[in-house]
């Protein structure tokens, strides 16, 4: 079951507030998208995209999309006052160089050490990996965003993933509709609990074994 909007925007609220000043920062489609919106005008952080563009600002209005300005997801997007546009050998330099403060994606499943895939489902046809790869490889942090659970009920966060990998041992958080929690030392330790969901529910969603704090706050 998918998740409601109000939830999505909760995810990336969260999600932005590991974003810090003067940040240069990859938003990956879906939820990733969201946080855009949660990012201070005057904040000076940099978005970037994989086909190229540094100073991406949110969605338009209705009405003022720009049919040659998209984000890597073919989505209309807008730029901020500064903004440059390169071709997409640069925009993969700028990401291969380790330039990125963060970058933020989805997941198909994510392990308790760091491991993300993301990239596809054995048996369906996809139209490739994209930058996904690069980028959970080269980002200086890499925060994972997805659903605690698939359409079945089974947990995404696991001890081993199940799908082919993207990246091992990349992930530096993730955040889900019931949780946050950070990856240290290849260990999963609950940082979080999201409103309403509680603690013993976490641990019984979650396929892989957690740290758990002294005291564990919630995020509203």
């Amino acid at each position: 079951m998918g998740l409601g909007i109000e939830t999505r925007h909760q995810i990336a609220r969260r999600a932005a507030k590991e974003i810090k000043e003067n940040m240069v920062v990859n938003l990956g489609i879906g939820i990733p998208t969201l946080v855009a919106d949660y990012i201070p005008i005057d904040s000076g952080v940099m978005l970037h995209t994989e086909n190229g563009i540094l100073g991406m600002g949110g969605s338009p209005l209705p009405g003022e999309e720009d049919g040659n300005l998209s984000n890597a997801g073919g989505y209309p997007v807008s730029i901020i006052a500064g903004a440059s546009y390169f071709d997409s050998a640069q925009a993969f330099g700028i990401i291969r160089k380790g330039l990125l403060d963060v970058t933020i994606l989805g997941a198909l499943e994510a392990s308790s050490k760091g491991d993300i895939a993301n990239w596809i489902v054995p048996g369906k046809r996809v139209p490739g990996m994209g930058g996904a790869i690069d980028l959970a490889q080269k980002a200086k942090k890499v925060i994972v965003l997805m659903n605690h659970c698939d359409k079945e009920g089974k947990p995404k966060i696991v001890s081993d993933c199940s799908l082919p990998l993207t990246v091992r041992e990349g992930a530096h958080m993730i955040i889900t509709e019931k949780a946050v929690f950070e990856i240290k030392n290849r260990q999963l330790h609950l940082l979080e609990v999201m409103n309403p969901h509680s603690v013993e529910e976490v641990i019984s969603e979650t396929g892989a074994e957690i740290i758990l704090p002294e005291t564990v706050s919630v995020f509203y």
